[in-house]
């Protein structure tokens, strides 16, 4: 996919989950959380081709421009959104597929300082994964596809798909399709 069109597909992927979006112009010059997986983007390219410094410092940059802290070694899929954006952490092992959604304050953190540099110590998200505001997703765990975390929540377990993961520590149990959609809070009608 090119760069434009990727651009285009993540603000239409905005438009698509937030009713308080008015336009796409609105949502490119605005919308935090869009800019920081934008500038994620750019860090990860240069940390991959081994800059590995310089893809720091650009993303402690955006931190500071977005209040957004994605590292530049996570994996990231297509159309991550993240909803206001302030306080979100995506820690280096972090592993995203495609469609995840995170509200504010989310942190996909470690659990543990014993870890080896190489080592995986944060979470992997399965596609579709909403995570809800305060969640604390920590550890080396797996969260199924289309699962749900309850705002406030801490997850410390790995979860099947289709989950609904909600108090601390997170119970977790299987999500009805109605609850799924209305955490994406998905607008139809863009």
């Amino acid at each position: 996919m090119g760069f434009f069109a990727a651009l285009r597909e993540d603000v239409a992927t905005a438009r698509s989950h937030d009713p308080a979006a008015r336009s796409s112009i609105e949502v490119f010059l605005a919308y935090s959380g869009l800019h920081a997986v934008w500038g994620y983007r750019l860090a990860h390219i240069i940390w991959v081709a081994g800059f590995r410094l310089p893809a720091r410092l650009l993303s402690q940059f955006l931190r500071f421009l977005t209040g957004v802290e994605i590292h530049p070694a996570a994996t990231i899929g297509r159309r991550l959104f993240i909803d206001h954006g302030m306080g979100v952490v995506i820690g280096a092992t972090a592993v995203l597929g495609d469609d995840v959604m995170l509200y504010h304050g989310v942190t996909l953190g470690g659990k543990s300082r014993h870890h080896r540099r190489d080592e995986k110590r944060h979470p992997t998200l399965e596609d579709g994964v909403t995570v809800g505001a305060g969640a604390k997703v920590l550890g080396d765990i797996t969260l199924g596809a289309w699962s749900t975390v309850g705002a406030n929540a801490v997850v410390t377990k790995d979860a099947p798909p289709n989950s609904l993961l909600m108090g601390i520590p997170a119970t977790i149990r299987p999500a009805d399709p109605d609850a799924t959609e209305s955490a994406r809070g998905v607008v139809y009608d863009v």
